[in-house]
C-alpha cells in the first residue's frame, strides 16, 4: 500500500488533534460524565444477560485457583494491622462503638427459645455428660483426697484415708469405679439439672448484663491486646489453612450451584433497573465519577500521551480508516 501525502498529513493532523484534547482535564470530566449519564439510562438486561455474568463469576473466581503472591500479600497485611504501633495507643472502645456493642447484647439476649435449644443441644451431647462426670468424679476424688478438715486437724487426715479404705472394702470395688458407675447411672438427671441451672443463669436479663460485664472490661485495654490471641509468627500457616478451605470449596458441585443461584436470584431481582439504581447500591453517582474518578484518570491519560501509546495505538486505526476504499475515493473522486 503506497503512503499518499494528503492522507498522512491528516492521520498526524487527527493524532495532534486527539492528544491536545485528551490532554486537558475538562475533556475527561466531559466524556466521563457523558458516558455516565448514557450508562445511567440503560437497563441491567440490555446490556448483559444473566449467563455473561454468572460465566465470569465462574471463570475468575471458581474455577481460577487464588494465587500464591496474594496468599502471602494476605497474611503481610493481617501482620502489619497487627502489629501497628497504634495499636498500643487506641482502645477498644475507641475502635468499636458501646452502641454497637449494646445492640448486639440486646439482639443476643432476646433469642431465648434459640439460646435454649443451644443449651439442650449441648448439655444432650455424649462429650458433654461425660465431661460433666469426670468433673464431679475428680471433685469428689480431690475432696476425700484433700479434705479441708484433714489439713486443719491432726491426725484427721489419716482417718480420712482410712476411711477410704473402708468404703472401697466395704462397696468391694475401686472408689473410682463406684463413683462413676452412679454418675452413669444418673447422667441422664445430672443433663436435665445442667440445663436448668444454665438456663437460670444465662436468662435474658443475665445474659444482657454478662455481655455489658464483659465489655466494660475489655473497651480500655489496647488493641494490641489481639496479639495475646493471634501468632503472629504463625499466620503464613493460618492463612494457608484458609486458602486451603476455599480451594477444595471453590471446585465443589456444591459452591458453584450456590453461586449459580445467587446470582440469578440477583439478576432476577435486577434485570430491569437502570444502571443509575444499580451503581447507586454502590455508592457510585455523578459526583464520583465527576470528581474521584476523573482525577485518578486524569494521571493515566497524561502518562499514556507522555509515552506516546495513544499516538501508537490510534494510528493503527486511522490508517484502516484513511486507507479504506470509501474515504480513498472522498479524496480522489476523479478515480
Amino acid at each position: 500500500m503506497s503512503k499518499h501525502p494528503v492522507v498522512e498529513q491528516l492521520i498526524e493532523a487527527h493524532l495532534v488533534f486527539l492528544e491536545q484534547e485528551f490532554a486537558q482535564a475538562e475533556t475527561v470530566q466531559v466524556e466521563l460524565k457523558q458516558f455516565y449519564h448514557w450508562l445511567c439510562l440503560q437497563p441491567l438486561q440490555h446490556i448483559w444477560s444473566f449467563d455473561v455474568i454468572y460465566q465470569l463469576i465462574e471463570k475468575q473466581i471458581l474455577n481460577t485457583p487464588a494465587s500464591s503472591f496474594l496468599i502471602e500479600q494476605i497474611a503481610e497485611h493481617i501482620s502489619l494491622a497487627l502489629q501497628h504501633p497504634l495499636n498500643d495507643q487506641t482502645p477498644i472502645e475507641a475502635v468499636i462503638s458501646v452502641n454497637t456493642i449494646d445492640s448486639i447484647a440486646q439482639y443476643v439476649s432476646s433469642k431465648t427459645e434459640h439460646r435454649q435449644r443451644l443449651i439442650k443441644t449441648v448439655v444432650n451431647n455424649p462429650a458433654f455428660s461425660a465431661l460433666i462426670t469426670q468433673l464431679i468424679q475428680h471433685s469428689i476424688q480431690d475432696y476425700l483426697d484433700n479434705s479441708m478438715m484433714s489439713k486443719r486437724v491432726p491426725g484427721v487426715g489419716h482417718f480420712m484415708k482410712m476411711g477410704k479404705s473402708v468404703l472401697e472394702s466395704v462397696t468391694d470395688s475401686n472408689l473410682n469405679e463406684t463413683i462413676a458407675h452412679y454418675l452413669k447411672k444418673n447422667v441422664l438427671k445430672i443433663s436435665q439439672m445442667s440445663e436448668r441451672v444454665l438456663n437460670q443463669h444465662f436468662d435474658d436479663d443475665k445474659l444482657y448484663h454478662f455481655q455489658a460485664n464483659i465489655w466494660h472490661k475489655v473497651k480500655l485495654m489496647p488493641v494490641s491486646i489481639l496479639r495475646q490471641y493471634v501468632e503472629i509468627q504463625d499466620l503464613p500457616k493460618t492463612v494457608n489453612f484458609g486458602h486451603d478451605i476455599w480451594d477444595h470449596i471453590h471446585q465443589t458441585p456444591y459452591l458453584k450451584q450456590q453461586v449459580h443461584d445467587g446470582v440469578l436470584a440477583w439478576y432476577e431481582r435486577n434485570q430491569a433497573r437502570t444502571f443509575e439504581q444499580l451503581l447507586r447500591d454502590l455508592n457510585i453517582d455523578a459526583n464520583l465519577i465527576e470528581n474521584e474518578l476523573s482525577q485518578l484518570l486524569v494521571p493515566i491519560l497524561q502518562k499514556v500521551i507522555e509515552t506516546g501509546y495513544l499516538k501508537q495505538r490510534t494510528r493503527i486505526y486511522l490508517v484502516k480508516f484513511y486507507y479504506s476504499e470509501k474515504v480513498t475515493q472522498l479524496l480522489n473522486p476523479e478515480r
